[in-house]
């Protein structure tokens, strides 16, 4: 297993720039019963150590957004804050501008436009 993460992650920092992470509450999705086992198997503590340590040796930016981050519950187009969705929720219509949202969809744009920022100021940083 960890040769496959250490291929993976290494792939993964040779192709971008910014990589962002979830910062997931592995230990309590462990107490489901339903997950328990598929997630103890799949190695993502290591799996994140690999990531940071290999963007550190390739000079590329790390971050981890915070798992109370509301990524899922505020629309991309208009800002709206929808309020807490139920995890049987797939899609959702913003109340305030009416766009249409996929969920998993939603959320990784939220992770690119965050990190998209990050890099933007250190872009800007650099440049002053």
């Amino acid at each position: 297993m960890t040769d496959f993460l250490h291929k993976l992650s290494t792939k993964i920092i040779r192709e971008n720039q910014t990589v962002v992470l979830e910062d997931l509450n592995v230990s309590g999705m462990v107490k489901n019963r339903k997950l328990s086992r598929a997630i103890s198997d799949l190695g993502w503590r290591t799996f994140r150590t690999f990531l940071e340590g290999k963007a550190e040796k390739y000079g590329r930016d790390f971050r981890v957004i915070n798992r109370w981050e509301p990524t899922s519950q505020i629309c991309s187009n208009c800002g709206f804050k929808g309020g807490k969705l139920d995890l049987k929720v797939r899609e959702w219509e913003c109340l305030n501008c009416g766009s249409k949202h996929v969920l998993r969809r939603e959320c990784s744009n939220k992770y690119i436009s965050r990190g998209r920022a990050v890099r933007d100021i250190k872009r800007t940083w650099r440049q002053a």
